[in-house]
């Protein structure tokens, strides 16, 4: 949309980023100055592109505004999805890794929330389009999606109660025991906001591993959650000294596997998912097989030495 101003003389003197922000109170000033490089504003019928241009009061300014993002959050976008199960209740997704869950900063568009309302418009309706928990953007698996209110209300109670069953295929650095358990309070951490960590006042946590194969620097093992935490079997067997291999925020910053030089994401796969049926009441459970990049990486690991 074109809007078409004109400078008051009182703000003569000021910045073009900084009269703009006084002019146009709905739009922050970042925003301003982004459109200021782009192109997008003109004054005086000539394009500027430098924010600090003083102003003398007067000029007729042209701004080419654009929606945030944030505001195309709920747009239907045409994604393919790997559906496991879909009936009136629910959508039981295979989510590929690369694929964020819900929009949000850097990633308002092309998200699963976006190619559940090109699947299904009536998920509109629906508190984040019937989405009930998440998985990591570079974790791949199953995920369960609500279709009506009253699965979603009953998706979520069973998760509150940690009646659904979620199992995990992880590959971890190091020789774990044979069977471990977990139970440690996860928050944010104390002085790197964009990672969790175990800490004493965070909420409570608890994951069940068991070993499937070791490996000669590696293990496969299956995790299971009794609780769903953000980045919780992640942050819990990097606390037990044995991190994901290939997890850029919780492993260490070189790569000691050969094997997993060009494994670009943690080695984790939510394969197997149970709950209680929302409308028969029937225990249901579905599982998938490991994708191609994680299985190739277990065969690479068996022969190196």
């Amino acid at each position: 949309m074109l809007v078409q101003i004109v400078v008051p003389n009182d703000l003569g003197g000021l910045r073009l980023d900084a009269a703009l922000a006084k002019m146009l109170p709905e739009h922050s000033r970042s925003r301003l100055q982004e459109w200021i490089r782009d192109g997008r504003v003109s004054v005086s019928g000539r394009v500027l592109i430098d924010t600090r241009y003083k102003l003398a009061g007067g000029e007729a300014i042209s701004v080419e505004t654009l929606a945030h993002p944030a505001a195309l959050v709920d747009a239907p976008e045409e994604i393919p999805l790997d559906i496991v199960f879909e009936d009136e209740q629910l959508i039981v997704i295979n989510k590929p890794a690369g694929l964020v869950v819900h929009p949000g900063s850097g990633n308002w568009s092309g998200t699963l929330l976006n190619a559940l309302l090109a699947h299904d418009a009536s998920l509109a309706g629906l508190p984040r389009a019937g989405i009930v928990h998440r998985l990591d953007k570079e974790t791949s698996g199953l995920m369960v999606v609500a279709r009506t209110l009253t699965a979603q209300t009953e998706l979520v109670r069973q998760l509150q109660e940690h009646s659904v069953k979620r199992h995990y295929a992880a590959l971890v650095l190091g020789k774990p025991n044979q069977i471990g358990f977990v139970d440690a309070p996860i928050g944010r951490h104390p002085t790197q906001r964009v990672k969790m960590a175990v800490v004493e006042n965070g909420k409570p946590a608890r994951t069940h591993y068991r070993l499937v194969e070791q490996f000669a620097r590696c293990a496969q093992v299956e995790c299971v959650l009794e609780t769903g935490r953000t980045h919780q079997i992640r942050v819990h067997m990097a606390h037990v000294g044995h991190p994901l291999v290939g997890d850029p925020v919780y492993g260490p910053k070189r790569q000691s596997i050969r094997a997993a030089a060009s494994f670009t994401r943690q080695a984790l796969h939510a394969f197997r998912l149970g709950l209680v049926h929302p409308f028969s009441r029937l225990p249901v459970q579905w599982e998938v097989p490991l994708p191609e990049d994680l299985r190739a990486l277990i065969t690479a690991v068996r022969t190196e030495g």
